[in-house]
């Protein structure tokens, strides 16, 4: 019997991660055998390269504005392995995760027995539990998160009530495939029949995947630049500014604390969920909460500030799509001073293009280090091998752990600097701790 919390993640982290053959029908089983908790479950599903978690962070402050009650399941975790699981932002207590894997360990002995591929993976349990957790509670509205792709992913078993995919860039390609349109399909395996899908600024070629699609499934599409618009304001302080206009509203001067001009797409994909899901309901929206809510929403990891002077930052960007954004960022808010990033990367990411986009930056000193990563199938890469893969010209500083990469920089930088710790969520996750006290690590 699993009585304790960490025999409960030792349960969860044990199972396989990935199966041979993608498939559907063993997670649908799994819930079957359950009593299908998800038909009870209404609400958002949100897929995509970048962008996911700051669009369901936005999503869930507009319907709590609503009084509405919120589940969110989201990955990775940032301090804790109970955030995947969170009722207007309150992760579930451990008490309730191990009655739920309580409540599911003797259906996976069974489906271990009996199938032939065996049971279910750590990500088709986790689902599970989100499942019957938010069809417990009961919550009023679900915003659910892709874990990886989205036509074999788990939670697509569900059918909700508005589809998002909000960007597609290269990232898993081992997994999805080695183009645009091969990891656009995937993205848009989550759209339902006759189901409305907000989708954001995508390439041309991963456009016309989410056009066809909407289109055989007779899904309402609505696209960010087309049929709902952005007006970015000069910046105020640690916010961006903007308007919204689109789909019968029209919102101005809203701010949000996520730095970026990604984060403003980010936003405004959520409000055209948001606006979506209330034409459905026939829900009223109140344009002073609308404000408010994007102004209040927080997403850890994301270009947070974690000291102020000297200025320390931690960002999750883990692939090229997310550092070409960040870079963008450092060019346009801190092109006047000098930014030291200490860098980190798994091996199986675009490494060399991410440090190429680094190192490019003129306002950049770049420190190269490396940090644990999650398993020894997924070790980080060796900072000696990216320091080979800067920019001709360029050079990078080399350290063999990040503590000492993040004691010389604090030694060395002026009050007028920035320092920015970036190239994996593992890696942020680490340093956060480091700050802040927390614990564990997820990924990417």
């Amino acid at each position: 019997m699993i009585d304790t919390y960490s025999a409960a993640l030792a349960f969860i982290h044990g199972r396989t991660q990935f199966k041979k053959a993608p498939t559907l029908s063993r997670m649908r089983q799994f819930l079957h055998e359950l009593g299908d908790p998800q038909l009870k479950v209404a609400g958002i599903h949100v897929a995509g390269t970048n962008g996911k978690g700051s669009t369901v962070a936005n999503l869930r402050e507009l319907f709590m504005a609503d009084g509405l009650t919120v589940g969110t399941f989201t990955s990775p975790f940032i301090v804790r392995f109970n955030e995947r699981i969170s009722v207007d932002g309150t992760p579930i207590s451990d008490e309730e995760l191990v009655g739920l894997v309580q409540q599911i360990q003797p259906i996976v002995a069974k489906l271990d027995a009996t199938l032939a591929s065996g049971g279910p993976t750590e990500f088709e349990i986790i689902t599970a539990m989100m499942f019957l957790y938010f069809a417990a509670q009961p919550i009023d509205i679900a915003i659910i998160e892709v874990g990886l792709g989205g036509l074999y992913d788990s939670t697509n078993v569900w059918t909700p009530a508005v589809s998002v995919i909000t960007t597609i860039g290269y990232d898993h390609m081992q997994i999805l495939g080695n183009t645009l349109t091969a990891i656009a399909t995937q993205k848009a395996g989550i759209i339902k029949t006759q189901v409305p899908v907000i989708v954001g600024k995508l390439p041309a070629e991963a456009q016309q995947v989410m056009i066809d699609t909407a289109m055989s499934k007779r899904a309402p599409l609505r696209t960010l630049g087309v049929d709902f618009t952005t007006k970015l304001l000069p910046p105020q302080g640690w916010q961006e500014r903007f308007n919204f206009d689109g789909l019968e509203a029209h919102f101005k001067d809203l701010t949000t604390p996520l730095l970026g001009d990604y984060q403003v797409d980010n936003a405004a994909v959520a409000i055209a969920a948001y606006l979506t899901y209330h034409q459905a309901t026939q829900l009223p929206v109140v344009t002073s909460d609308v404000k408010a809510a994007v102004t209040a929403t927080q997403w850890p990891g994301r270009f947070e500030r974690l000291n102020q002077d000297p200025l320390i930052v931690i960002d999750g960007a883990h692939n090229e799509p997310a550092v070409t954004e960040l870079a963008a960022t450092l060019s346009e808010r801190f092109g006047q001073q000098t930014v030291y990033v200490i860098f980190a990367v798994l091996a199986d990411k675009q490494h060399q293009q991410m440090i190429q986009t680094l190192g490019a930056l003129p306002n950049v000193q770049l420190r190269l280090t490396q940090f644990e990563g999650p398993n020894a199938k997924r070790p980080a890469t060796d900072p000696t091998m990216l320091a080979h893969e800067m920019p001709n010209g360029r050079t990078a500083e080399v350290f063999d752990n990040w503590q000492a990469a993040l004691m010389q920089t604090l030694q060395e930088m002026s009050s007028d600097d920035a320092l920015l710790l970036t190239g994996s969520l593992y890696f942020i996750s680490d340093v956060r701790a480091y700050f802040k006290d927390g614990s564990d690590s997820e990924t990417d």
